[in-house]
């Protein structure tokens, strides 16, 4: 049965459950009140989710408005339009362009027309409520805080933090991946990919230059170096006297339990996000070049052929097939995935872990082929266990639609 789909914020609430702790009480009430806020906007997305529709097709115009610290967006005046001039609020215009980088990404990368594919309208709320720590994708809008300062900047001041927010809206019009447990993990891994492959993308960064840090930007501003998570090294983002260790885990043998309720993060999809998080930057450093080319272009076309309640290993498995589909079986782009779901120890279905651990050594830590990614008796065996596990997704699909 399908779930209600929760507000989607960037701060994991871990982050935000620390701060309820500060000895500061302007630190305490400012948590407590962004916490409030993301309750208040998940009632919201409930009500307006009884009552979605299709939009009318159009072409991602952009809109900001100005809040003025007002938590109500009935509130919020005209600030930006598509067609003028510049404001004289840098908040309104980083975000009126970060809109824009990111809806010109997916339409130059993945000729994607906006967030739905039919040309969704973005619009966007910035100095939304007083001091609040976070950004919001509501399912309609994006909503950006201004922070406090220390903890947190100005939320439009960060590109991948925009651009994953807007993510989580490809994703519920695409494979709708239900925000609980491995599911959920995988819609904000999702997200975090395509907010930094936005940020390569418009820095025209290889995969080899990026930093795979998401919202440096805004995060610390005190603080050189850290980042609200790290795909290159979950669990390594940030390490602090007051926010603690990133508790992210970077393989399964580390995988994070806890209850799927909003206590319990929805089975801490912002922890075991980590896990696909390693595992996509693994396979765009071994393939090399820019990221959004290959890699991105096999994690986007898994997005569209995932199913809602898809879990890692399903993930992994889809992963294989298109890698195979847009470059060959037993290329050496479907070698980079193999080797980088067995190396954070999600299995691929249908080929056996002696066959993985083989293919794992055709791509060297560098991001090179090694000597022996072309072995043709090896690439004739992944070419038929491939076979497999396509016959063995249509079955699967076709049980899941008998249901």
């Amino acid at each position: 049965m399908s779930r209600t789909r929760p507000v989607n914020c960037i701060i994991p609430p871990y982050i935000l459950e620390k701060l309820l702790d500060s000895e500061d009480r302007e630190e305490r009430q400012a948590a407590l009140d962004t916490l409030l806020v993301t309750a208040r906007l998940r009632g919201e997305r409930a009500i307006r989710a009884s009552f979605s529709g299709a939009a009318a097709p159009g072409v991602g115009r952009r809109t900001v408005f100005d809040c003025e610290e007002d938590e109500f967006l009935a509130n919020a005046v005209l600030a930006r339009t598509e067609d003028g001039p510049e404001s004289a609020d840098a908040s309104v215009n980083r975000a009126f362009d970060a809109l824009g980088l990111t809806r010109d990404f997916y339409k130059e990368v993945f000729e994607r027309n906006s967030i739905d594919g039919r040309g969704m309208r973005l619009d966007g709320y910035v100095h939304f409520g007083f001091q609040v720590k976070n950004a919001f994708w509501d399912g309609r809008q994006m909503l950006f805080g201004d922070g406090d300062g220390k903890e947190f900047s100005d939320l439009t001041g960060s590109l991948d933090v925009i651009a994953h927010e807007l993510t989580h809206g490809v994703t519920d019009h695409t494979s709708g991946f239900e925000y609980h447990n491995q599911s959920g993990a995988l819609n904000e891994s999702i997200s975090d990919v395509f907010g930094s492959l936005v940020k390569q993308w418009s820095l025209k960064q290889s995969a080899e230059e990026a930093d795979w840090l998401i919202g440096a930007d805004v995060y610390t501003p005190g603080i050189g170096g850290d980042a609200l998570r790290s795909m290159k090294n979950p669990g390594h983002a940030f390490n602090n006297p007051k926010f603690g260790k990133d508790p992210q885990p970077d393989r399964m043998s580390k995988f994070v339990h806890l209850p799927d309720t909003w206590q319990g993060d929805n089975g801490a999809v912002h922890y075991n996000s980590g896990i696909p998080n390693k595992a996509f930057f693994l396979t765009a450093v071994r393939i090399g070049g820019f990221a959004w080319e290959a890699a991105g272009s096999i994690w986007y076309e898994s997005l569209k052929a995932s199913g809602p309640e898809d879990d890692f290993q399903d993930f992994a498995t889809t992963t294989f097939q298109k890698a195979g589909e847009l470059f060959t079986a037993g290329s050496h782009e479907q070698s980079a995935v193999l080797s980088a779901w067995r190396e954070v120890e999600v299995p691929v279905k249908g080929v056996p872990v002696g066959v993985a651990r083989v293919r794992s050594f055709a791509v060297d830590g560098n991001g090179g082929a090694g000597r022996m990614d072309g072995s043709a008796a090896l690439a004739k065996q992944v070419s038929a266990l491939n076979d497999k596990v396509e016959t063995l997704a249509k079955d699967v699909a076709a049980l899941k639609g008998a249901r």
